[in-house]
């Protein structure tokens, strides 16, 4: 909690835009002062800030990478030096590979590069809040939230990389679940669908027709704020007791259908 404003604290990574920026602004308009990180500190991340902040809240951003399991301390003190000790913890950063290819054919760096930053740089990072959680014993609700993907449960044989570091990052929330559940640390998992954001522009056209022949039962893209209510919906401390719990937002998709 910020000791100065008396309001909860929020970190959201990846939160210079897309659905980071759409799960900080949620949290924002909950009234959580806001810290959001990014690889780049640039006038993208300020403009974020700015938006943040026109909620009435303190907003912060903190440049640094996931993957660099190094540099989470500094990018932790650096936000409770600015806001305080973080009470809900939102890990949304994640990378795509930078080639996709088969599943035959992907190579050790293609590998290496993608579980780095979404599983090992996840996992340690949450492990690091964890840890900070534990030793301010608090009265003020906690949680943890990770946004992973339908990509936990479905095969892209293009990016399987990809893939496997969701479906790992499904066992690092029901393993944090587990473990912090006596601690009053309540872990979820948010699984996206089709998301229309930056990261998706280059397959607008093809998602567009398959949505248009059925494959989301919702009948549209999802958005970053369908994300963002889900999370928000977390945050609240009445939820708590179905910490582990998996939400999917993805209009359907994963549904199994004959």
């Amino acid at each position: 909690m910020n000791q100065t404003t008396g309001r909860r604290v929020a970190l959201v990574t990846g939160g210079r835009r897309g659905i980071g920026l759409a799960v900080a602004e949620g949290l924002a308009a909950d009234g959580f002062d806001v810290a959001i990180t990014g690889t780049r500190d640039d006038d993208v991340a300020q403009a974020a800030v700015k938006r943040l902040a026109a909620h009435g809240i303190a907003a912060t951003y903190v440049a640094g990478d996931v993957g660099d399991v190094g540099d989470h301390a500094r990018v932790l003190d650096a936000v409770e030096a600015a806001l305080g000790p973080t009470d809900v913890f939102v890990s949304n950063a994640g990378v795509a590979p930078p080639q996709r290819l088969d599943v035959l054919s992907t190579t050790p760096e293609n590998f290496d590069y993608v579980l780095g930053v979404n599983l090992r740089g996840a996992f340690f990072l949450a492990q690091a809040v964890a840890n900070r959680m534990l030793a301010r014993p608090s009265e003020t609700p906690r949680a943890i939230v990770v946004v992973s993907s339908c990509s936990a449960e479905m095969v892209s044989n293009n990016r399987l990389e990809y893939c496997i570091s969701k479906a790992g990052l499904a066992m690092v929330v029901e393993g944090l679940a587990a473990r912090l559940a006596g601690d009053g640390i309540a872990v979820f998992e948010v699984r996206p669908g089709i998301i229309r954001t930056d990261m998706t522009a280059g397959v607008i056209s093809k998602y567009d027709a398959l949505i248009e022949q059925g494959l989301v039962p919702a009948k549209r893209w999802g958005r970053p704020e369908d994300i963002a209510a889900a999370v928000r919906a977390l945050a609240r401390p009445d939820v708590a007791f179905s910490t582990g719990t998996v939400v999917k937002v993805d209009g359907g998709l994963t549904i199994m259908r004959l």
